[in-house]
């Protein structure tokens, strides 16, 4: 390939996760104008720990995404997930690793199920992962009674609370566990066989299959880790807030999916990055407390939420068309 027919080095993915970093320090700026000590460093930790529960479920997204599928299933994985870890550690730091590998167990297995039903059966993502959430959230209310882990005395281990609340080097230890995944996920997608099957397959699924890919297995792994983030966001929400609660994931179906637009990974798969989710789910936390800041009401937040993802839709359509 000639010097002339290389691509530039600020190609359109690459503009696309810089676009939501700028868009992230823009509303770090309105925030600070609007409220005074917004952008200070202990306002900007504190809303980098919210945007790793966001950016943590968006791995999972990304990685389905990517070929061309979705995750419905996320509010009630991360529920269950969130349940299970207290209930099965009941508040020791002796049960903790059981519950921890219980958990992740538990969502890496319902991830899995719908990565089956799509793959095997060719039930379409949308109706499997969905239909698994009703599922999920049936059992999760049928073994819980319906009732919030306050009722039953169980809290998170402490050493999951201090994973959340505590720092090492001057940043939360979530962060650190953040910043972990990121690098995990951006190599495995970026210098791994497994990452260059993952963007073949969300290209053109038939080509990889005779190009000799395994489809199937690679859509029920990448499901399998969708489930598995969504149930390690539940632990670490649960470690933020001590115990867990009925609903605490339903934000986190809209927030994730918007993070993996926002930070421009193609919606019909086999383009994007996951450094693009994460800037996206940072602009996106931001985003929610400039709007806080303002006092805006919940249903105002909805219709802001969604004029953006549309915006950023049509933007990057156009961007397509042009190519």
């Amino acid at each position: 390939m000639s010097a002339s027919q290389k691509q530039p080095f600020l190609n359109k993915e690459r503009r696309r996760i810089l676009y939501a970093f700028l868009a992230g320090i823009v509303l770090f700026i309105v925030g600070e104008m609007v409220r005074p000590g917004f952008a200070s460093p202990s306002g900007i930790r504190a809303i980098l720990v919210v945007a790793s529960f966001v950016g943590i479920v968006a791995a999972g997204q990304t990685f389905v995404i990517l070929i061309g599928g979705i995750d419905l299933s996320v509010p009630w994985v991360l529920n269950a997930g969130a349940i299970l870890m207290v209930t099965s550690s009941l508040g020791h730091d002796a049960r903790a690793i059981p519950a921890l590998a219980l958990t992740l167990g538990m969502g890496a297995a319902v991830g899995a199920l719908n990565g089956a039903g799509v793959a095997l059966l060719g039930i379409p993502a949308v109706v499997m992962t969905l239909a698994m959430n009703g599922i999920m959230q049936g059992l999760t209310l049928g073994l819980s009674g319906g009732m919030t882990c306050t009722s039953c005395g169980a809290y998170a281990p402490p050493v999951v609370q201090a994973a959340v609340h505590q720092s090492f080097l001057g940043l939360p230890i979530v962060l650190w566990i953040w910043i972990a995944i990121i690098i995990v996920v951006s190599f495995l997608l970026a210098m791994t066989r497994f990452g260059r099957m993952t963007y073949t397959v969300g290209n053109n699924a038939r080509a990889s299959h005779l190009a000799g890919i395994h489809v199937s297995g690679v859509t029920i792994v990448l499901y399998a880790l969708s489930g598995f983030f969504s149930a390690l966001a539940g632990i670490m929400l649960v470690g933020f807030g001590g115990q867990a609660a009925l609903g605490m994931g339903d934000p986190y179906l809209f927030q994730s999916i918007a993070a993996v637009v926002i930070g421009g990974v193609y919606i019909l798969g086999g383009r994007g990055h996951y450094l693009g989710s994460v800037a996206g789910a940072i602009s996106l936390t931001v985003l929610v407390s400039v709007l806080l800041a303002f006092n805006m009401p919940d249903y105002g937040r909805s219709i802001v939420y969604g004029i953006v993802i549309l915006a950023l839709l049509l933007l990057y359509g156009r961007e397509e068309d042009s190519a």
